[in-house]
């Protein structure tokens, strides 16, 4: 008797202390993916891609292959799955150039089984109207359900009123409440700051601080909308560095988020957890999907598993989707490329060798960068008149997309050639597709302030603004004085030989410079950020201050009317096609100069205070005057203190 009543009095104890409804715990799983950009296929290269086919390729990445997972976890699951994605779904591959007729990311990503997106920097490249024409060249329950909370809408401009109406019909909401399982789950969409700023094309539309808009969308969730879990789908990204690491302190400071789906810094990362909240990113294009199983209980969740699967050759593909993307494929050849004389699996060169874009001088960012130069003098210059010949050509690797890898041929396909520069909109009646070319004067001192961007800015705001040149080649040393690392520019090619270039302020000599229009909207952004210090003036031939930067688009044809705009990515494709065929199979060969290095770029780190100081600019010695104060003061104080002590 005596140990039945123990016995019950324990079982009392376990049932009051017990926490309510912890027995009661309910599993949901979220899918997730970021960062998709159009690459339909499997890459690199697309032309080795066998999403049907398992084991006999090394390509990576590709939607078929994704929709088969999709569809195995929920397959694989009791419990309610859901699909969602944190943004730049667009603008990466030959699919984006139908993007505004046909919409074919978002109609892929509903038919995969995705239920929740939410917009990134790159969704706004087509500018406001062309991604309203993106969000409504489908009906509505043909895409995913879209969220994104810190839009502000200008009220003086009306270049954003297509996109503010798509927003107050519905198409697009601050955020959604879904039922799963008896749980309500919350949902909500951001900009981070970074990529706010890599936005330009977004304009006039403008974004809210996103820890502020967090706090709302969260206080309304939690207390209109009751829901019992939050999840953040937020383009801000991930960082090593702490003060860079957008969405760590977007959990920290907005708190309330069960979940933060992270984007934009194609991070490759594991789950990172931030007090209560669970922040997750899967990498980039397709090549990774987050699985996160959690469990709901006592009004908390914990995070129960956690897997990323690489989607790879070892996952046979959706035959379904599949088929889609070959009809998409199909469309682009007709409306896209049959104009240009191109097809999208047509081999325009092959290569031995891989052409990639790291954060250093590369050969992939040589080869683009010689195209500019290449393609501008092509079609707009006098060769009896070397004031119109492009002396200079600027890429930054934030527009450089792809490498161009070997595959198991060696052939370069338009598509796979294509996806290393995919990005932009012109500026034309039509808005064609692709950045259109631009070129201007600057000084030489100017050139110099232009190749501080990579020795100053580009370490401090990271790898989009690392510079690949063409016609150009310098030496700077990291140890000198911020904005004046630079210390000899020459001017050339490695076929006719570099010339050094005289760039002290009496020099105004004009040299005429090429980039696209969006490399070149930055000029004002760095002159911003370093106080004005590099300071850039795009000039006309006269020497003329340029203030509209599309007054200086290169002209295909004059005799037209209009500007035909020159492309940048059909620059390189035509330069790419320009190589002599060496091995003689009819294909051209991409030259063996672009195996590797070409010394463009010098570095020369010493701590000589001589090389420290030669040539310096203001920005030196004023460095300098401030370091001998503050010298001077020190001395004059330890002798005051020594006098004291003295007496």
């Amino acid at each position: 008797m005596k140990s039945k009543c123990c016995f019950y009095l324990i079982l009392l104890v376990l049932l009051v202390t017990q926490p309510l409804g912890a027995a009661e715990g309910k599993m949901i799983t979220i899918v997730h993916s970021n960062d998709l950009h159009s690459h339909l296929l499997g890459f690199s290269p697309n032309i080795d891609y066998t999403p049907l086919e398992t084991g006999n390729d090394k390509t990576v990445g590709g939607w078929a292959r994704i929709a088969t997972v999709i569809r195995d976890v929920k397959q694989g699951r009791n419990n309610p799955v859901l699909v969602v994605d944190a943004g730049d779904f667009l603008m990466g591959s030959l699919f984006h150039m139908l993007s505004r007729e046909e919409s074919f990311e978002l109609r892929l990503m509903k038919a995969m089984g995705y239920d929740v997106t939410t917009l990134g920097n790159h969704e706004f490249d087509l500018k406001p109207a062309g991604l309203a024409r993106i969000l409504t060249a489908n009906q509505q329950d043909q895409i995913p359900s879209i969220v994104f909370s810190n839009a502000i809408f200008s009220s003086e401009s009306k270049a954003d009123d297509e996109l503010e109406k798509v927003f107050a019909e519905g198409l697009v909401v601050p955020y959604l409440v879904l039922e799963r399982g008896g749980i309500r789950i919350g949902f909500f969409g951001l900009m981070g700051k970074d990529a706010a700023e890599v936005s330009p094309f977004a304009s006039p539309v403008k974004f809210e601080d996103p820890v502020a808009a967090a706090k709302r969308m969260v206080k309304k969730l939690r207390e209109k909308e009751k829901v019992d879990i939050v999840i953040c789908l937020s383009h801000s990204g991930l960082s090593d560095n702490p003060e860079k690491s957008e969405d760590e302190i977007l959990a920290r400071e907005a708190t309330g988020i069960d979940i933060i789906i992270s984007g934009h810094t194609h991070t490759k990362t594991d789950v990172r957890k931030v007090n209560d909240t669970l922040v997750v990113q899967a990498w980039c294009y397709g090549k990774q999907l987050g699985v996160m199983d959690i469990n709901w209980s006592n009004g908390k969740v914990s995070l129960k598993d956690y897997c990323l699967i690489d989607i790879n050759d070892s996952i046979k593909g959706d035959v379904r989707i599949a088929a889609m993307i070959n009809g998409f494929e199909s469309r682009i050849n007709e409306d896209i490329l049959a104009g240009e004389g191109l097809e999208f699996r047509e081999i325009i060169a092959r290569t031995p060798f891989r052409l990639e874009i790291v954060e250093d001088e590369c050969n992939l960012g040589n080869l683009i960068s010689d195209s500019i130069r290449w393609y501008i003098n092509k079609h707009d210059s006098d060769l009896d008149d070397p004031a119109t010949w492009v002396e200079v050509g600027v890429i930054s690797n934030g527009v450089i997309r792809d490498d161009i890898e070997v595959g198991r041929t060696g052939d370069v396909a338009v598509c796979d050639a294509f996806r290393a520069i995919p990005l932009g909109i012109g500026f034309d009646e039509a808005s064609s597709m692709g950045y259109p070319l631009i070129s201007f004067y600057i000084y030489p001192g100017e050139l110099k302030k232009a190749l501080e961007i990579l020795t100053s800015v580009y370490p401090l705001k990271g790898g989009d603004y690392y510079l690949q040149v063409s016609g150009v080649k310098f030496s700077y040393n990291p140890n000198r004085m911020i904005f004046d690392r630079v210390t000899e520019i020459w001017l050339g090619d490695e076929e006719n030989g570099y010339s050094l270039l005289d760039y002290s302020a009496s020099n105004k000599r004009l040299i005429r410079v090429a980039a696209d229009i969006y490399n070149a909207t930055f000029l004002k952004v760095v002159g911003n950020f370093t106080w004005h210090v590099l300071d850039i003036v795009p000039k006309d031939r006269d020497g003329n201050p340029v203030d509209d930067l599309r007054s200086v688009r290169i002209d295909a044809d004059k005799r037209a009317p209009g500007i035909q705009e020159l492309k940048e990515y059909a620059g390189v494709l035509e330069y790419v096609r320009s190589f002599p065929d060496i091995t003689g199979d009819g294909v051209p060969d991409i030259p063996e100069k672009y195996r590797g290095k070409l010394g463009r770029q010098l570095v020369e780190a010493t701590w000589n205070p001589f090389k420290l100081l030669k040539r310096g600019t203001h920005v030196t010695w004023i460095a300098c005057g401030a370091i001998f104060i503050v010298l001077l003061i020190v001395i004059l104080i330890a002798g005051f203190i020594w006098r004291r002590v003295r007496r």
